[in-house]
């Protein structure tokens, strides 16, 4: 499964969480840092991407469009990469059901 990090989101994710998702990127990878979430979200279901994000937006779409692509919403404010970093690796196990999970649209995670 392949995290697509959302611009609100440090560029540093992808390769810190390398080991437990694979091939995943962040906007800036793919030259959408400034593109509207609309741009956004149908590249992450062009390519297979969940989209992870602290943008309440996405969360909104999720609900209109429903899936794919799936949204993963970091609550946690104003927060250091450390700390998004060990929240994903926290829940790892949980992001994996979750994508696995045909019916389910969006995961919120938090401490």
């Amino acid at each position: 499964m392949k995290l697509l990090f959302d611009q609100n989101l440090s560029h540093r994710l992808a390769r810190l969480l390398e080991d437990l998702f694979p091939g995943s990127l962040h906007v800036r990878d793919v030259s959408l840092k400034t593109a509207d979430d609309p741009v956004v979200w149908d590249y992450a279901k062009q390519h297979g991407f969940l989209i992870v994000s602290k943008d309440s937006d996405f969360h909104q779409r999720s609900f209109v469009l429903g899936p794919p692509p799936k949204v993963v919403w970091v609550r946690l404010g104003n927060c250091s990469t450390a700390d998004v970093e060990r929240l994903l690796r926290h829940h790892v196990h949980v992001i994996q059901v979750f994508d696995k999970d045909p019916e389910a649209a969006f995961l919120s995670l938090s401490w």
